[in-house]
């Protein structure tokens, strides 16, 4: 990539980035909710409303944390890692002085939003006396990458990881987005969500350039061999098996009967969404996939067949 080949956002990340223009967010002691009820269907089950809807700001609450730790990994532990090995150009991919100091303001960025994420905690357990229960080490992310990685010859492994990032970052803002239109929720929370969002839709723009110049030069033999993995790496990203680990954990801290605690496993285990074409994040990632052009490529095509939407049958 030649210097001329990629303009710098150096201007708009001094003008807009949330950590040059935002104060600090206090949470509010009002009615309204901690955390969406939509992300947490645990709540809205039959036999949590029939049996122990008290508990649904405790569960609300803890939701709210697990988030919380969920940001801190995926900002200090998987994007960090990849944006700071570009800035500091120890990264098997070359690219310009620009693009590098772009990658360092990805890092601070994350990093901020990993502190604004752990001030937001302390306030909440300030707030409602809730400590939080016994929190994931890890996401998702934290295993679909080096599975990927560990399919694919040591001169692809920092594609790959590339490629893995760009897909994280551009899901992340799609979903970040709904989180904060959620009316429900406290208006902290929902600007909150608001100012990392500010920030992730320049983020998701970078990574896609990146991965996107990436993947235009290419060899057709690498090109094969990174497609192969891409089913991998989704299947093992859109994994329910950490959430529904917490929601175990969640269910063994509430108050409740035996019977009423099988009964909210038997509920957890059913919200799992199918790794298909119908998995509601598999659209931000095939939006990914078009706007970085690996779409456009045939072998990358047939390696997601049981993604992509199925043929329109003929009128």
């Amino acid at each position: 990539m030649n210097a001329i080949d990629y303009h710098s956002f150096a201007e708009v990340w001094e003008d807009r980035a949330t950590i040059r223009t935002r104060p600090r967010r206090r949470l509010e002691d009002d009615e309204r909710l901690i955390y969406p009820l939509s992300r947490q269907p645990l709540v809205l089950s039959a036999p949590f409303l029939r049996e122990c809807p008290q508990l649904r700001d405790f569960a609300l609450v803890q939701s709210l944390y697990k988030f919380i730790n969920d940001v801190v990994i995926f900002e200090t532990e998987i994007v960090d890692r990849t944006a700071r090995a570009i800035a500091k150009d120890r990264f098997a991919i070359r690219f310009p002085f620009a693009c590098r100091y772009d990658a360092m303001t990805v890092v601070v960025d994350e990093d901020y939003h990993a502190l604004v994420a752990m001030d937001f905690m302390q306030q909440a357990v300030a707030l409602t006396g809730i400590e939080p229960i016994p929190l994931p080490a890890e996401i998702e992310l934290s295993r679909a990458i080096p599975a990927a990685l560990a399919m694919v010859p040591a001169h692809l492994r920092d594609a790959v990881e590339l490629i893995c990032v760009g897909i994280a970052e551009n899901t992340l803002t799609n979903d970040v987005a709904a989180f904060a239109r959620d009316d429900s929720v406290k208006q902290s929370i929902k600007g909150l969500m608001a100012d990392h969002l500010l920030d992730e839709g320049r983020h998701s723009t970078f990574w896609a350039r990146l991965v996107r110049w990436y993947w235009q030069g290419a060899a057709p033999v690498d090109r094969e061999r990174i497609a192969q993995v891409l089913p991998v790496f989704i299947g093992q990203y859109l994994t329910n098996d950490i959430q529904k680990a917490f929601d175990f954990a969640l269910i063994d801290h509430l108050d409740v009967s035996a019977t009423l605690r099988d009964a909210l496993r038997e509920e957890a285990l059913g919200m799992a969404f199918p790794i298909n074409r119908q998995h509601p994040l598999l659209a931000n990632i095939l939006r990914f996939f078009r706007a970085s052009t690996l779409l456009d490529s045939p072998c990358v095509q047939e390696a997601l067949t049981d993604y992509l939407p199925s043929p329109r049958s003929a009128p």
